[in-house]
């Protein structure tokens, strides 16, 4: 199945979705966001991360920031914090430059890793859509965190990647069915999440 870009859900979603499913209908259903002091400091640290101007050569790879990313068979959009393409014998092509390319997304974190997952199926929802993109395989990425300064390397499994579809799939379903609602609301009935 394909959806229209009118209808994309946003790639961070998923994260919010796993880790709460209220604090993902307030940000993403209601489009309700107040900043505090742990989303102005992760904001701080995700601004070099989030400059689509500042790209990098070092060596034998190119690093891209803010790099727009979506899928039409997920029904997703987003923006990898970073994606540095690695040259090699057998990877994709890149315009205006020589040679293939491997893909390698890193999201980054303001905390530390967590003992859920939800970090890794929103890095792994972007690395789905860059494969989609680019039509390649992307076997690994990383998730730089804040507080430890470190990345954690993250491998895609299938099983990852099933979990990517079906929360995903789940956030569909339920947006679908508020739209529905929202469309059918009558005098004096509200929809309460």
């Amino acid at each position: 199945m394909e959806y229209s870009q009118d209808d994309y859900l946003m790639i961070s979603g998923i994260q919010h979705f796993k880790f709460c499913r209220r604090q993902w209908a307030l940000i993403h259903v209601e489009q309700q966001w107040a900043e505090n002091e742990h989303t102005v400091i992760g904001e701080l640290m995700h601004k070099k991360a989030h400059d689509p101007y500042l790209t990098e050569k070092r060596k034998d790879i190119l690093v891209v920031r803010a790099l727009p990313v979506s899928s039409r068979s997920m029904g997703v959009s987003g923006e990898c914090d970073i994606v540095e393409f690695h040259k090699c014998e057998d990877g994709v092509k890149l315009y205006g430059h020589r040679g293939t390319y491997s893909l390698y997304p890193i999201e980054y974190k303001k905390g530390k890793p967590k003992a859920s997952n939800e970090d890794e199926l929103q890095l792994m929802a972007q690395a789905m859509c860059l494969e989609e993109m680019f039509s390649t395989k992307i076997t690994e990425g990383a998730i730089f965190y804040g507080e430890t300064r470190r990345r954690k390397p993250i491998v895609f499994t299938d099983e990852l990647r099933d979990e990517v579809k079906k929360y995903l799939e789940k956030c569909m379903i339920i947006m679908i069915e508020i739209i529905h609602l929202r469309s059918k609301r009558r005098k004096g009935v509200y929809l309460a999440l």
